[in-house]
């Protein structure tokens, strides 16, 4: 099973420096309540330290600009992207089915679970063709989760015991985009991401004329 996004991404390094802000915050504070004699932080130390926190808030305003601007070059225009499955739609590897891809995706904290055609299963990565329809029957394994794929216009609430069906059209640009939770699940819910892996030759032409 692939895991497709690193231990330190950008939410976990901010988590660190909080944690590591916190301790010392504490760690001062006891300082002042039970060291043996009165003491004062020299200034250079609080100069210092509000330098510290002002390029953490630096350092994560660009950061969400660079995701934004990722988004936004993902983002295609003059098709249709995404929708609900609309009855009588064919699922793919049927004959006359509308879908290139049939792809299930378990939801759970935190993380997606993938299961291809042929139950091969990839967590945090699903790897489609350029320009495919791709089929998606989504489930939550345990809360309320989201499923929003930006490049793809597309968002969806999942409840648990609930299964939403959902297509994308896949970026014809071959590349890594992303797939996140939009919902607040929990302690980890920053780290819920997957990609959906764009590679390969392009969808049939008898899949893109019922496109």
């Amino acid at each position: 099973m692939q895991q497709a996004l690193g231990v330190m991404g950008d939410q976990a390094i901010m988590i660190s420096i909080t944690f590591a802000l916190g301790i010392a915050g504490i760690a001062g504070l006891f300082m002042a309540l039970f060291w043996p004699r009165r003491w004062r932080l020299p200034y250079r130390v609080e100069i210092g330290f509000i330098v510290v926190l002002a390029g953490i808030v630096i350092y994560a305003d660009r950061n969400s600009a660079q995701t934004f601007q990722a988004y936004e070059a993902g983002l295609a225009s003059g098709q249709a992207l995404s929708g609900e499955v609309v009855a009588g739609e064919v699922v793919a590897g049927q004959e006359g089915s509308a879908f290139d891809r049939s792809i299930t995706v378990y939801a759970f904290q935190w993380g997606f679970l993938f299961f291809d055609e042929d139950g091969a299963a990839s967590r945090n990565a699903v790897k489609v063709a350029p320009g495919a329809k791709v089929l998606f029957a989504i489930a939550s394994n345990d809360v309320i989760h989201g499923f929003n794929i930006p490049a793809a216009r597309m968002t969806t609430e999942l409840e648990p015991g609930r299964t939403q069906s959902i297509w994308i059209r896949a970026p014809e640009k071959p590349g890594k985009y992303l797939i996140q939770c939009l919902n607040y699940c929990g302690l980890g819910h920053t780290q819920m991401k997957a990609w959906l892996v764009v590679e390969g030759d392009g969808p049939s032409p008898a899949a893109q004329e019922h496109g």
